[in-house]
């Protein structure tokens, strides 16, 4: 069973950055499309950056350049650095591996950015 905690979140002014990792307890992340989603209250859940087993990755156009998403197949861990952050960025965020049409998720970290 494939097992995903994430780590990283906390309370930041706006202007400020973070650092989210998301660690499998297996190696599956090197070999499959993994993303981070966030959720904020009241609203739906939305992609915020992936990145693939070839490492080409994606980026929700509310993120692009302030947030980057890499991997380190090393230590099964894929990261989303976030700089810049605006309150609106708010939310919980969850990490999600795609294994042969099977999204697993970790639980989930909050993140709160100050005005």
């Amino acid at each position: 069973q494939v097992r995903l905690v994430e780590s990283g979140g906390g309370l930041v002014q706006a202007g400020g950055s973070l650092r989210l990792s998301c660690v499998a307890s297996t190696n599956i992340l090197r070999r499959n499309l993994v993303g981070w989603y966030r959720q904020a209250p009241g609203k739906q859940r939305e992609l915020v950056a992936d990145i693939s087993s070839d490492s080409s990755t994606k980026y929700a156009d509310s993120v692009k350049g302030r947030f980057t998403i890499s991997r380190d197949n090393a230590k099964n861990t894929v990261y989303l650095q976030m700089d810049s952050l605006k309150p609106e960025d708010t939310a919980v965020y969850y990490c999600r591996g795609l294994v042969l049409g099977y999204a697993y998720w970790g639980q989930g970290t909050q993140v709160t950015v100050s005005s």
